[in-house]
């Protein structure tokens, strides 16, 4: 978007002394003193008269955060499971649905369980999130930038909230970061911990915290969910 983060400095802005403020971000990243800001959280209304919080990163912070975003994906990508469909390029809600659709109609499932994991963008575990790009990622450089991400913290009405769990609000690097942590925690660990337990023939299609398991029997559709538990997410 267009509103200015927590600096208020707007993207118009930024960019009419760019080649400046871009040579001055890149010298600050390669001496490490690069810090990105907290995130500056807005209320926008909703039809039925709530209110949906909104987080407003700044410009400079949401420059580096594409940056990352892209690096991440060049290197993870290639590892995601082809039933993963959510914030993935030429993939979209339309395509996990067909896939559904496909192994419904053609593989042995009676039972659907459609789970989502309970406010899963606010809590993921930092640690355990880190320990998951420790897999792939061996630079300290890149891993120390998203951790200063991670904990850069949130601005709401003139006070500083620390983050101690979750992803970074309203930037382009939640996305990436929670496919890279689902991954781990929930593709492999399906393949690895839950089928061997199962009876039957069994699924999992995931659209970023939104998964459904197909299985062919009542007690296999049961048992993802009670895993899931065990395994420290909290099904709705």
């Amino acid at each position: 978007g267009k509103s200015p983060g927590i600096d208020g400095v707007t993207v118009g802005e930024y960019a009419k002394a760019l080649d400046e403020n871009i040579a001055d971000l890149v010298a600050r990243l390669k001496a490490k003193q690069y810090k990105p800001q907290p995130v500056l959280r807005v209320y926008i209304p909703k039809p039925n008269g709530d209110k949906r919080p909104l987080g407003i990163p700044a410009v400079e912070d949401k420059i580096v955060q594409m940056a990352i975003k892209k690096i991440l994906e060049a290197i993870f990508e290639q590892d995601f499971i082809d039933t993963s469909y959510g914030f993935r390029r030429n993939r979209s809600c339309h395509d996990a649905l067909t896939e559904l659709d496909r192994i419904i109609m053609n593989a042995p499932v009676n039972f659907v369980v459609d789970m989502d994991i309970s406010k899963f963008f606010d809590t993921v575990d930092h640690k355990r999130l880190m320990e998951c790009l420790r897999q792939r990622i061996v630079d300290p450089t890149l891993l120390q930038l998203i951790g200063r991400f991670l904990k850069s913290g949130i601005m709401e009405e003139g006070v500083y909230f620390e983050t101690d769990q979750g992803t970074p609000q309203g930037g382009v690097l939640s996305p990436v970061l929670a496919n890279v942590y689902l991954h781990y925690a929930l593709d492999k660990w399906f393949e690895t911990e839950v089928l061997p337990q199962l009876t039957g023939f069994a699924r999992l299609v995931r659209y970023a915290d939104d998964c459904v398991p197909r299985c062919g029997t009542r007690d296999d559709g049961l048992a993802p969910r009670s895993l899931l538990a065990g395994a420290g997410f909290k099904p709705p």
